[in-house]
Order: C-alpha cells, then structure tokens, then sequence
C-alpha cells in the first residue's frame, strides 16, 4: 500500500505544529520546511481544521496550531480519515463490480485484513509518539529557510 501525498502532507504538517505548540504555524513555513507546495498545504490545513485537529488563527500573525493534545492524535485515525472512505478495490464498492471472478474471489477479504492490519498498527502510535525527539526534529524543520513575502520577490522580478 502507498499512502496517497494528502496523507503524507497531513502527518508532515501535524509534526511540524506539534513541535513547538506555544507558537503559531504558518504555511509558509511548513511548505519551506518539507519544500513541498503551499497549494498542496492549504487544502490539508483547512481538512485538518474541518476535522477538528487543528485550529486556524486569521490575520497578521496568523497561523495554525494544534486543536488537541498530541497524546489524544492516533495516527491510524489521522490515516484514515485523509484517505477517505473510498473502497481499496472495485469489488467492495456499495454499486456492482464488473469483475467476473467476485463471487469467489478471496482477494477482497485478504486485502480488507491487510488494511485493517495497517490501521490497528498505526492505531499504536500517536503524534506524540512521532515528535518525542523534538529537539532533533526542530533542529531539522526549523532550520528551513524563511519564506520571502510575495511582495519582496514581487519587487526583484522573481515571483514565480
């Protein structure tokens, strides 16, 4: 199985706010961190503050921050929600299957354990768990350059 890049960005960006919980996040700087695109970053900020998991702060000074205590985040549920409900084949769709081998096919049930297998693993562990070493992630995550503003790459030609 291979997460999609929504989920990898979801647990990117609930480390990178769990670092340091008495400041704000920005996207920005989240997106300078992982080098990854702020487009990308807003579509999973604003899920995770639908979601409850995080909360958004608007304005000059703005930012994101944790809506919950590191400890009560399980990654399994984090997964699971940013992957969706979308079955993991055809065949277990609620409409028919256009496989002719479903009737007695035992790929669906074997791949439905693995899955459950996953979660229950991830289940164990929670954002806590992912950020014990602090110091050693911040070190890393922080240490990404400071976005320039739009308008100052605006003024030297180099907006892209």
């Amino acid at each position: 199985m291979r997460l999609t890049t929504f989920s990898d960005y979801t647990l990117r960006v609930l480390m990178y706010v769990a670092i340091d919980r008495d400041r704000l996040a920005t996207i920005p700087r989240i997106a300078a961190a992982y080098g990854v695109s702020r487009n990308h970053l807003m579509k999973v900020v604003q899920h995770l503050a639908q979601s409850g998991v995080v909360e958004t702060v608007r304005g000059k000074g703005g930012g994101l921050r944790l809506a919950r205590d590191p400890a009560d985040i399980r990654i399994g549920a984090i997964v699971r929600d940013a992957e969706g409900a979308a079955p993991i084949v055809e065949c277990l769709s609620a409409g028919a299957s256009d496989c002719p081998i479903a009737p007695v096919c035992r790929l669906a049930g074997v791949l439905v354990e693995g899955f459950d297998a996953l979660y229950e693993r991830l289940d164990r562990y929670t954002l806590a768990d992912l950020v014990g070493h602090r110091r050693a992630l911040a070190s890393v995550l922080v240490a990404a350059p400071a976005p320039r503003s739009r308008r100052a790459s605006a003024a030297r030609g180099t907006d892209r």
